[in-house]
């Protein structure tokens, strides 16, 4: 039994040492070497891109995401056209459900600031900035000044970063904000307008808000949109985010009235599905990278396998079977392919890792900037790494590379001792 169980191990490492002998270059079979080494090169490069673009896709919509929830609420009752009369008493009632952190109240509406020399239409929220702290993170992203400088009748307002730029303005400037209210002045129809002292900067890091998006208190806002008493609605802080429109389903009920309900993922569903879909392509598009260089080991296997003609065919006069010799060519294609997942993995994690560093780099060395906030909503480019991408990367990888090697064994494993023998 133990003279049996060596002699197995034995006939099943010659396999293995054959097949990687056939590896090595030798005066004989350079270009194969060569063509070996391009086949292992082209799916390190297939898995390095596609590491890197799978993160950065991940980056942009993790970023995107933190982003979207730092300025917007999870969810949003409101009372239409009409607005919301007893803020304070749907509040208490929207609390009352364990599942929602905060709530507070909001006006919003659309309006012109007008500053030194520039004008530029702008949606206007107006906040209690006490309770506005309690959903939204804009009190932590002031540049300048303190979302509480915004007190009632003082006609104060907090501009995004884009916003103030356009307009020329600073801290302690002043804006005129046109709303699209009209009033009666003995020369006729006037729209309703107000001076405004800028009080704050905020930088939310995404054009859509630093750009068009401006606060003031919530009784400036009452006067100016003729509201009375009354409020666009109220805004919804919910503990897990994920069950945002779940939450305000079940809540909106037990409020008095018709109201309007919508939720983070409604407001913002075309930017999420949009990443989904163009990560879903990326992967099967770059997979033609990889599927060339797995069309390579092909090719290089083939040759390998008329080029040792004679080495298969004495040792299947050796007693070598069929399947041994199929082995000795599929340890070689599935080693290229071993290796070059191994390498683009490194390459793509250091590459990941590194991506943001890199960019400043060439944006440093051509003076010029390649992520436009206006064009990409956001003006960095973040990546992140998830360990199921580089699972299902690896796994494609070393699944080609398998598949690559059965015709060429096979073709291998047919050849007749005989036939190449009497040449010989």
């Amino acid at each position: 039994m133990t003279n049996s169980g060596t002699g197995s191990l034995r006939r099943s490492r010659y396999e293995y040492f054959v097949g990687l002998r056939y590896i090595r270059s030798h005066s004989s079979n350079r270009f194969i070497s060569f063509i070996s080494m391009i086949s292992m090169l082209g799916i390190a490069l297939g898995v390095a891109v596609l590491i890197v673009v799978l993160s950065v896709m991940n980056g942009f919509e993790e970023e995107l995401r933190s982003r979207i929830l730092s300025m917007t609420s999870h969810a949003t009752v409101s009372g239409g056209d009409q607005g919301l009369d007893d803020w304070e008493g749907a509040i208490a009632v929207v609390a009352k459900d364990p599942r929602v952190r905060a709530a507070a109240p909001f006006i919003e509406g659309e309006a012109m600031l007008v500053g030194a020399d520039q004008v530029s239409g702008v949606l206007i929220r107006g906040v209690v900035p006490v309770l506005e702290r309690e959903v939204s993170a804009v009190a932590d992203l002031l540049e300048k000044g303190s979302l509480a400088d915004l007190q009632a009748g003082s006609y104060q307002i907090v501009l995004g970063s884009d916003l103030a730029r356009h307009l020329e303005t600073q801290v302690g400037d002043q804006v005129i904000m046109v709303v699209p209210r009209s009033r009666v002045t003995p020369v006729g129809v006037m729209p309703r307008q107000r001076r405004f002292r800028v009080s704050g900067i905020f930088h939310a890091g995404m054009y859509e808000y630093d750009r068009n998006q401006a606060f003031i208190h919530i009784s400036d806002a009452a006067r100016l949109y003729q509201l009375g008493e009354r409020v666009s609605g109220v805004r919804l802080s919910i503990i897990d985010p994920l069950i945002a429109p779940e939450v305000v389903r079940d809540v909106a009920p037990r409020l008095d009235g018709a109201m309007y309900i919508s939720d983070w993922t409604r407001s913002h569903a075309n930017f999420f599905r949009s990443i989904q879909i163009t990560k879903s392509m990326m992967f099967a598009i770059l997979l033609l990278v990889m599927g060339v260089a797995a069309f390579n080991i092909v090719s290089t296997l083939v040759m390998v396998v008329r080029d040792k003609q004679g080495d298969i065919s004495i040792l299947r006069t050796m007693g070598a079977r069929s399947l041994s010799v199929m082995k000795i060519f599929m340890v070689q294609g599935i080693l290229i392919g071993i290796l070059g997942t191994m390498g683009g993995l490194i390459l793509g994690l250091l590459i990941a890792v590194n991506l943001e560093a890199l960019i400043q780099g060439v944006e440093a060395l051509l003076e010029t900037d390649l992520l436009a906030a206006d064009v990409y909503f956001i003006g960095d480019l973040p990546a992140r790494v998830h360990v199921i991408d580089l699972i299902k990367i690896c796994t494609t990888a070393l699944g080609l590379s398998f598949l690559s090697t059965l015709y060429p064994a096979w073709r291998a494993a047919r050849i007749q001792p005989a036939e190449v023998l009497r040449y010989e």
